[in-house]
């Protein structure tokens, strides 16, 4: 009996071609490039216009990841004018760049759960795969439907599939420090079980979660509690605790917090070393992004210059963002912005409380609305375009008495 005949690999479409990337670059920048945020930055990041200084963080806003995501989610409409173009959920985190996709008559698809929708994909088709990746049913289900797949995922997270995979291949059991219900946290999890499948993970997303699993691991508990508290969606089909932290790897959703991903892997070597005498059955590895880590030690050296007010401008849902948030907002009054738009009452600043988890409406500081020197801050996250920084840099100004041709001319 003769074997069956290999499913035919579909042919690869280069869409970084050079003229074709030329278009695109000069696109991007007309959508989102902004020349006063760059004469601020030449000028080593500070513009002060009478008695109101505007003081940017040192690293800000789209990183190499961002840039290439958007880059190939433009160009693919350009090589693929005429062809449905397909995108699962959103390319990042920001709803001014995804909202300028679905204009290119780029369709959002579904990315929590594999609808009907992609049963209904073609040969014909493109499917874009977000910076965040997609867990490998998605993957597999486009491969099936045999459509052409551009993927963008970024290369930091690519890093951290490699090392849960390698983790789930030596039997060893991932915990993933991030948000179980977030985009890159699901593709991460479906990687971390293994090539065969049989390999395993936990989802922990704070210090208290860490204390739990920790004491669970130095003296047991009720197994069936435990699984309650995580959740289905927050470990492995199968898990069980009793087996399964015998041997255990730290990996992380590349946008936490650095000093607060640090802090799970100290409190867990801990652990094993007390339950093990060593910490042979622990295997960690740094898998924060390069940029994620740069805007927040950037942000570290800026409120060691405490400003008097702090703007971060970035996507409601985006990861790296909130976390920045969280670093201002221990030290100075700060306020999470999805735009400039949020600043458009004399009376409050419409901003996303993390408490919450919802917008709400506060009062303008006094000494923003005041005749006092004041220093502004402004952070953005690391998929947030520079047209809203300086949207929101010009309206911070305006705030101040300041008009957009005065600080033009500055």
């Amino acid at each position: 009996m003769s074997e069956p005949a290999a499913k035919p690999k579909r042919k690869r479409v280069n869409i970084r071609r050079p003229e074709v990337m030329e278009r695109v670059q000069a696109e991007v920048e007309r959508h989102y490039r902004s020349p006063i945020v760059e004469k601020i930055r030449q000028d080593g990041g500070e513009l002060t216009i009478g008695n109101t200084t505007l003081r940017l963080a040192q690293q800000f806003g789209f990183c190499y990841g961002v840039e290439r995501a958007i880059d190939l989610a433009y160009a693919s409409r350009r090589v693929f004018p005429d062809q449905r173009i397909f995108l699962i959920g959103e390319i990042i985190h920001n709803p001014e760049v995804n909202r300028q996709l679905g204009e290119m008559n780029i369709i959002s698809l579904p990315w929590t759960e594999i609808s009907a929708q992609y049963d209904e994909l073609t040969e014909d088709d493109v499917a874009i795969v977000p910076a965040f990746g997609a867990p490998t049913s998605f993957m597999d289900k486009l491969e099936e439907r045999g459509c052409i797949i551009v993927d963008t995922t970024c290369g930091d997270v690519m890093k951290v599939w490699r090392r849960v995979r390698s983790y789930a291949k030596d039997s060893i059991t991932s915990i993933i420090h991030g948000k179980a219900g977030h985009e890159e946290t699901r593709a991460t999890s479906s990687r971390a079980m293994g090539d065969s499948g049989a390999g395993h993970y936990l989802i922990i997303l704070t210090l208290a979660d860490t204390d739990y699993v920790c004491d669970y691991i130095l003296h047991g508990r009720d197994k069936a509690e435990f699984l309650a508290r995580f959740g289905n969606d927050a470990h492995s089909e199968g898990f069980d605790p009793d087996l399964h932290l015998k041997q255990v790897g730290v990996a992380n959703q590349t946008t936490m917090l650095k000093s607060e991903t640090e802090e799970i892997q100290r409190r867990i070597r801990t652990a094993l070393e007390t339950r093990d005498g060593n910490d042979a059955s622990l295997q960690v590895f740094d898998t924060i992004c390069g940029a994620t880590q740069e805007r927040q030690d950037a942000l570290f050296e800026m409120l060691n210059k405490k400003p008097d007010i702090l703007f971060v401008v970035g996507g409601y849902n985006s990861s790296n963002t909130t976390h920045l948030v969280e670093i201002g907002q221990e030290v100075l009054p700060t306020f999470f912005i999805r735009d400039a738009q949020c600043l458009t009452s004399l009376e409050t600043i419409a901003h996303y409380d993390l408490a919450s988890k919802a917008e709400t409406q506060s009062s303008y500081p006094s000494k923003l609305l005041s005749d006092e020197p004041i220093v502004i801050g402004v952070t953005a996250g690391a998929s947030c375009p520079a047209n809203l920084i300086e949207a929101t840099i010009l309206r911070c100004f305006e705030l101040r008495g300041v008009s957009p041709e005065q600080l033009q001319t500055a």
